[in-house]
C-alpha cells in the first residue's frame, strides 16, 4: 500500500524543491536533497568506510562527524549548492542511500516502505523501530482519515500500530478520532493538512529525536556545539561583565577588571537630602531614587547617561523604599511608617493612595501578575490590596517582626523577616514555612533575579549569600570588607549572570565582590558621605548606582568610557556633574 514501484528509478521520485522544503520546515533544515551527492549517491561506495580519521590539533575529532556535521549546517543556513558541493568533495554523504531513500519515501507518503526500509538500516534496536514505525503508521492513519477512507484508517490501527504494543495512551486517542472528529482537533489533528508537505516535515522532525544522531543528525547541532564552546569560556571567565552579543566566534573570551563599573560617569544632585533608597526598573530604562526629604525622583537612562525625567511629592515623611511595577509603567513609594503610594511614571500622577487607619506602612511590593500590591505595616502584619485599594487580605503570623524588607517570588513565595535574626519564607498556598537563620541581626536582605538566591545583610558588618532554591535553604558565600554600625546598608546583585555582589558602606564608599569567589574586587571611593543603597542595571552590566547621605546619586560606568565632558558641577535643580572619578 502507498509503495514505489519496482520499476521506478531512485532519480525520478518525486522531491520537493528546496524553497519549499525551507518554507515548510521552520527550524527543521530539511533543505538538504535527498539524494546527497551531485550525482548519484546511491550507487556510490561510501567514501568513510575503513579506518577512523581524525583532525583538529589534540587528534579527538572524528573527521566523518565533523564534515557531516558541517554539511548539516549548510543546508539549515540555505546554502544548498554548498552544502551538496561538500559531499561531492569530501566523498562523505550526509546520510547513507537507505537514510535518503527512507526520507524520501517519508515525504512521498510511501509509508509501508518507509517502515520496510526502516529495518534495512541496520544500526537500530528493536524499541527504536518501533517507535519510528509507530510514529509513520500513525501518520499514515491521519492522512487515511483526512482523505475520509475510515474502513482503510481503522484497519491500519488494528492490524499495524496496535500489534507495535506502543505509545498505547496516544493508540486511545487515535481511536477516538474514528468516532469523534472534534476530538481530532482536540489532539492537534486538521482535515485540511493531514497530507500537507509541513506534515510530512513535522513528522520527519519527531523522527529525527527518535532515531540515533549517526542515522539522523540533530538539528543546529554545529550550533550548539558552538554555543556550548562559548558558554565554557564565559563560564572560565573570572571577570566576565559582557552582554552575549559580546562574544565572538574570532578569539578565546576573556574579561578583565576593567569591565567592573568602577569610575563615577555622573553626579546626580537633585536630592535636597539624604538619599536613602534607589533602584533601576526591570528594563533598566529608569532609576528612582528616594530621600529623607520625602521626594521620589524618577531619572531616565539612555546609554551611559542618566536625566532627570519627574519628581514625585506627596509624602510627609522620609521615603524609605521604592518598588517598580512588572512592567516598570508604574512605582510604588513607600514612607516610613505612613502610607504607600502608586504612581504613573510617565505622567508622574499619583494613582491611588494605600493606608491602614492608625498604621503606619513600612514596606512595598508589587505580586507577580502587577494587579495587587503588598505592604508590611506598623503592627507587624502583612496586607494586600488590589490596585484600586480594595483590601483583599491581611494577615498576622505567629513569627511575624515589625516587618521592613519583604519580596514576593515569581511563584508567590512571601519572604519577610520573622525574627531580628531570620527570614521567613512563606508558601501560603502549600502551606509550607521555611526559615533562614543567622547568628546575628538582619538589616536587609534582596531577592536574586530568578528568585534562587537571598542576600543578606547582617549587623556585623558581613553579607551572607542564601540558596532558597530547594526545601532547606544553604549558607553558600559570606562577603566582608564593608563598614556598618549605625545605618541599614543594602547590597544588590549585579553584573552579567548577577556574578557580582555589590554594597553600600558608612566609610563612603562603595564595595564590589566576585560572587561566586567572594573576594572583594573594588573599593570604590568619591561619596563624602555614608552610601546607604546601590542598584545595578539588569540591563547594562556595566552600570551601577549608589545613593549616599552626601545628598548625591553616583553612577559608575568603565573605566575606558570616553566623557564627552569633565568637572561639570550640579546643583539642586538637577542639572548633572560629570567627573572623571574621585569626589
Amino acid at each position: 500500500m502507498g509503495g514505489v514501484e519496482d520499476d521506478e528509478p531512485p532519480s525520478k521520485r518525486v522531491k520537493v524543491s528546496s524553497g519549499e522544503v525551507r518554507s515548510f520546515s521552520g527550524s527543521l533544515s530539511l533543505s538538504e536533497p535527498v539524494n546527497s551527492f551531485l550525482g548519484d549517491s546511491m550507487a556510490r561506495p561510501l567514501a568513510f568506510e575503513g579506518g577512523e580519521e581524525m583532525v583538529g590539533s589534540k587528534q579527538v575529532i572524528k573527521k566523518v562527524e565533523f564534515v557531516r556535521i558541517i554539511t548539516k549546517a549548510l543546508y539549515s543556513l540555505g546554502f544548498d549548492r554548498s552544502g551538496a558541493l561538500l559531499e561531492e568533495e569530501s566523498g562523505i554523504p550526509l546520510h547513507s542511500s537507505v537514510v535518503n531513500l527512507f526520507r524520501q519515501q517519508v515525504l512521498d507518503g510511501n509509508w509501508d516502505d518507509s517502515v520496510a526500509t526502516l529495518h534495512k538500516i541496520g544500526t537500530l534496536d528493536e524499541t527504536t523501530i518501533k517507535s519510528a514505525s509507530f510514529l509513520i503508521l500513525e501518520q499514515k492513519f491521519i492522512e487515511l482519515l483526512g482523505k475520509e477512507k475510515v474502513m482503510d484508517a481503522l484497519k491500519t490501527l488494528r492490524t499495524e500500530i496496535a500489534p507495535l504494543s506502543v505509545n498505547k495512551n496516544r493508540l486511545h486517542e487515535l481511536s477516538s478520532c474514528l468516532v469523534s472528529p472534534s476530538q481530532c482537533k482536540l489532539l492537534g489533528v486538521s482535515s485540511q493538512d493531514t497530507f500537507s508537505s509541513e506534515s510530512r516535515f513535522k513528522l520527519l522532525e519527531k523522527l529525527q529525536k527518535v532515531l540515533p544522531p549517526t542515522v539522523l543528525i540533530p538539528e543546529k547541532r554545529l550550533e550548539n556545539l558552538v554555543e556550548q564552546a562559548l558558554n565554557v569560556q564565559r563560564e572560565a571567565c573570572y571577570f566576565h561583565n559582557s552582554l552575549d552579543s559580546a562574544l565572538s566566534l574570532y578569539a578565546d573570551h576573556h574579561c578583565g577588571r576593567d569591565v567592573i563599573p568602577s569610575r563615577t560617569l555622573q553626579v546626580l544632585q537633585a536630592h535636597r537630602d539624604e538619599v536613602w533608597f534607589l533602584q533601576f526598573s526591570h528594563n533598566g530604562k529608569y532609576l528612582a531614587s528616594s530621600s529623607n526629604d520625602g521626594s521620589v525622583i524618577i531619572w531616565e537612562v539612555n546609554e551611559n547617561r542618566v536625566s532627570l525625567k519627574r519628581t514625585l511629592n506627596g509624602h510627609q515623611k522620609p521615603v524609605f523604599t521604592i518598588s517598580w511595577s512588572p512592567d516598570d509603567s508604574q512605582v510604588l513609594t513607600c514612607g516610613m511608617e505612613e502610607i504607600v503610594r502608586r504612581w504613573d511614571v510617565s505622567s508622574g500622577e499619583c494613582l491611588h493612595v494605600y493606608e491602614k487607619a492608625s498604621l503606619g506602612l513600612i514596606s512595598c511590593g508589587w505580586l507577580p501578575d502587577g494587579k495587587r500590591v503588598f505592604s508590611g505595616l506598623s503592627d507587624k502584619s502583612i496586607c494586600m490590596w488590589d490596585l484600586d485599594g480594595k483590601e483583599l487580605e491581611c494577615w498576622k503570623g505567629q513569627r511575624t517582626l515589625k516587618i521592613s524588607d519583604m519580596a514576593i517570588t515569581d511563584d508567590g513565595r512571601i519572604i519577610s523577616m520573622c525574627r531580628e535574626t531570620a527570614i521567613l519564607l512563606l508558601d501560603r498556598e502549600a502551606k509550607i514555612e521555611r526559615l533562614i537563620e543567622e547568628d546575628q541581626t538582619i538589616t536587609s536582605f534582596s531577592l536574586s533575579r530568578d528568585n534562587k538566591f537571598l542576600l543578606v545583610n547582617l549587623l556585623n558588618q558581613e553579607i551572607h549569600l542564601w540558596s532558597i532554591e530547594d526545601d532547606d535553604p544553604k549558607l553558600v558565600s559570606t562577603y566582608k570588607g564593608h563598614k556598618r554600625t549605625r545605618f541599614v546598608i543594602r547590597s544588590c546583585f549585579g553584573g552579567s549572570q548577577q556574578a557580582f555582589i555589590a554594597s553600600g558602606s558608612e566609610d563612603s564608599l562603595v564595595y564590589i565582590w566576585h560572587r561566586g569567589t567572594g573576594e572583594l574586587l573594588e573599593a570604590l571611593p568619591g561619596h563624602s558621605g555614608a552610601v546607604n543603597c546601590v542598584s545595578w542595571n539588569p540591563a547594562n552590566p556595566h552600570m551601577l548606582a549608589s545613593a549616599s547621605d552626601d545628598r548625591t546619586i553616583r553612577i559608575w560606568g568603565l573605566n575606558s568610557v570616553n566623557l564627552k565632558r569633565n568637572d561639570t558641577y550640579s546643583n539642586s535643580n538637577g542639572v548633572i556633574h560629570h567627573c572623571n572619578g574621585g569626589t
